[in-house]
C-alpha cells in the first residue's frame, strides 16, 4: 500500500519568487521582537483587568446596588405597603359607604317607582296622540283625493287641447326656419369654397411647398457641414489627448506602478502573516510565564492561606456557630412566631370587630334568590302537572 500521494494528487502549492522568501525572516524576526513585549503586557493587562472585576468592581457593584435599593427603592416600597394602601383602603370603603349605597337605595326605593309612573303616562299621551293623528291623516287624505280629481280634470279637459295647438303651431314655425337655414348654409359654404379654399390650396401647392423643400435641402446641407467640422476637431482632440496623456499614463501605470504595488503587496502580506505568527509565539510564551508566576502564588501564598483556614478559621467559625451564632438563631425564629401569632390575633380581632360595626349599621345581608334550574323550568312540579281534565294555557285555565 503506498501511503505517499502521487504527483497528480498532491495538492498544487503556489511557487514563491525569492522576493518573498528574502523578505520573509528578517521582517519575522524584526517583528517577533516588538511584539513580544506587547503581547506580554497585554495579557498582564488582561489578568489585572479580570482580577481588578472578581475582587473589586462586582463586589463595590453589589454593594452600591444594595445600598442604592436601600436608599431609594426600600422606602417608598414601605411607604406604598404600609401607608398609601392602607389609606386607599379606608377611602374606598368610606366612598362606597357615603355613595354607593345611599345611590343605590334611592335608585331602588325613589327613581324605579317615579320612572314606571313616568312612563306610564307617556304611554298614555303617546296613544292619545297617535289618535288624534290618525283621524288628521284620513281628513287629510280625503281632501288631497278631491284636489287630484279637479286636477285631473282641468288636465284633460284644458290643458291637453292647449298643448296640442301650440305643439303644431312650433311645428310649421321650425319646418320654415329650416328651410330658410339650409339655403343660407349653401350659400356660405359656396362663397367659402370659392374665396379661401382654393386659394390657400393654389399658395401651398405652387409657392409654400417648393420654397418649404429648398429650406429644407439648404438645412440638412448646413448640417452635414457643421457634422463634419465637429467630427474633424473632435479627432483631432482625441489623438493630440491620447498621444500627450493617455499613452504616458498608461507606460506609467504599467512600467512603473503596478511592479511598485506588487513589491508593496508582497511586502504588506509579510508584514500580516509576520505579525500574526509572532501574535501567536508571543502569546505561548506570555502564557507559560503566567502559569509560571501562577505557580509560584499558588506557592507562597495560597497554600499558605488555604492551610490557615482549614486548620485555624474552620473549626474556630464551626465553635462559634455552635455556641453563639445557633442559639441566637433559635431566640430570633421563637420571637418572630410570636410576634406573628400576636399579630394574626390582632387581625382577626380587627376583622371581627369591622363585621360587627357593618353589621350594626347595614343589618345583616339578604339570602340570594334561588335561580330555578333548567329542568325545573321546562316541567311544572306534582301539584300543577298536566292532565287530560284541565288546561295549562292562560286562556282556558280553570
Amino acid at each position: 500500500m503506498d501511503l505517499e500521494k502521487s504527483p497528480a494528487e498532491r495538492p498544487a502549492v503556489p511557487a514563491e519568487g525569492c522576493l518573498t522568501v528574502a523578505i520573509r525572516l528578517p521582517v519575522r524576526i524584526v517583528v517577533l521582537v516588538l511584539v513580544v513585549p506587547v503581547r506580554m503586557l497585554w495579557d498582564a493587562l488582561v489578568v489585572g483587568g479580570r482580577f481588578l472585576r472578581d475582587t473589586v468592581l462586582r463586589p463595590v457593584g453589589r454593594v452600591l446596588q444594595w445600598v442604592a435599593w436601600a436608599v431609594f427603592v426600600w422606602p417608598w416600597v414601605t411607604l406604598w405597603r404600609y401607608a398609601v394602601v392602607p389609606v386607599g383602603k379606608a377611602l374606598a370603603w368610606l366612598g362606597y359607604v357615603s355613595l354607593v349605597v345611599p345611590a343605590v337605595w334611592m335608585y331602588e326605593t325613589v327613581l324605579t317607582p317615579v320612572g314606571h309612573a313616568l312612563a306610564w303616562v307617556a304611554r298614555g299621551v303617546g296613544a292619545g296622540f297617535a289618535w288624534v293623528l290618525r283621524g288628521l291623516g284620513v281628513g287629510f287624505a280625503w281632501v288631497l283625493r278631491g284636489i287630484g280629481a279637479v286636477l285631473a280634470w282641468v288636465y284633460a279637459r284644458v290643458l291637453t287641447p292647449v298643448g296640442r295647438a301650440v305643439a303644431w303651431l312650433l311645428g310649421g314655425l321650425g319646418i320654415g326656419f329650416g328651410a330658410v337655414a339650409l339655403g343660407v348654409y349653401r350659400v356660405v359654404a359656396w362663397l367659402v369654397r370659392h374665396l379661401i379654399v382654393v386659394p390657400a390650396l393654389w399658395l401651398y401647392e405652387w409657392i409654400l411647398a417648393p420654397v418649404g423643400r429648398a429650406i429644407a435641402w439648404a438645412a440638412r446641407g448646413l448640417g452635414w457641414l457643421v457634422r463634419m467640422i465637429f467630427t474633424g476637431i473632435g479627432a483631432a482632440l482625441y489623438w493630440t489627448l491620447r498621444v500627450l496623456l493617455v499613452l504616458p499614463a498608461l507606460a506609467l501605470w504599467r512600467w512603473v506602478l503596478v511592479p511598485v504595488g506588487r513589491v508593496l503587496a508582497v511586502v504588506a502580506r509579510e508584514v500580516g502573516d509576520a505579525l500574526g505568527h509572532a501574535w501567536r509565539v508571543a502569546g505561548h510564551l506570555s502564557l507559560a510565564v503566567g502559569r509560571f508566576l501562577g505557580r509560584l502564588f499558588r506557592w507562597i501564598f495560597v497554600e499558605p492561606v488555604r492551610w490557615v483556614y482549614r486548620s485555624v478559621l474552620t473549626p474556630v467559625g464551626h465553635l462559634v456557630r455552635d455556641t453563639v451564632l445557633r442559639p441566637a438563631a433559635e431566640a430570633a425564629r421563637g420571637v418572630g412566631r410570636v410576634t406573628r401569632q400576636a399579630l394574626a390575633a390582632a387581625r382577626e380581632s380587627a376583622r371581627q370587630t369591622r363585621a360587627d360595626i357593618r353589621r350594626m349599621l347595614f343589618g345583616t345581608p339578604r339570602e340570594p334568590e334561588r335561580v330555578p334550574l333548567a329542568k325545573d323550568r321546562r316541567e311544572p312540579g306534582a301539584v300543577g302537572t298536566r292532565t287530560l281534565g284541565s288546561s295549562t294555557t292562560a286562556l282556558t285555565k280553570d
